[in-house]
């Protein structure tokens, strides 16, 4: 079975820096793309950034210049640095992969959790 486990988050000033990260786990043959989501108060879930297997990423325009996000292949993981926070950042924050559970099957998206990101003005 898939899963993706997800740390980081909390609570942090305007003006901080938060880190999140999310490991894919169990059995399957490979991750494509890694992407973070999140989901403010009240609004629906809207893409933050996302990184293809060969990392190149793409952002939201409200979060470029102050997010990055990367990836380790050979751990599986995805990161999400957030800099220069804004309270409307505050929002739970997902994770996305995209997995081939077997090597020719095509890839099927699976979701972290989610975890809590409060941005304090």
């Amino acid at each position: 079975q898939v899963q993706l486990v997800e740390s980081g988050g909390g609570l942090v000033q305007a003006g901080g820096s938060l880190s999140l990260s999310c490991t894919v786990s169990g059995r399957f043959a490979s991750v494509n793309g890694m992407a973070w989501y999140r989901q403010p108060p009240g609004s629906q879930r809207e893409l933050v950034a996302g990184v293809t297997w060969n990392g190149i990423t793409n952002y939201a325009d409200s979060v470029k210049g102050r997010f990055i996000i990367s990836r380790d292949n050979a751990k599986n993981t995805v990161y999400l640095r957030m800099n220069s926070l804004k309270p409307e950042d505050t929002a739970v924050y997902y994770c996305n992969a995209e997995v081939r559970n077997r090597s020719f099957s095509l890839p099927y998206p699976y979701w972290g959790q989610g975890t809590q990101v409060t941005v304090s003005s």
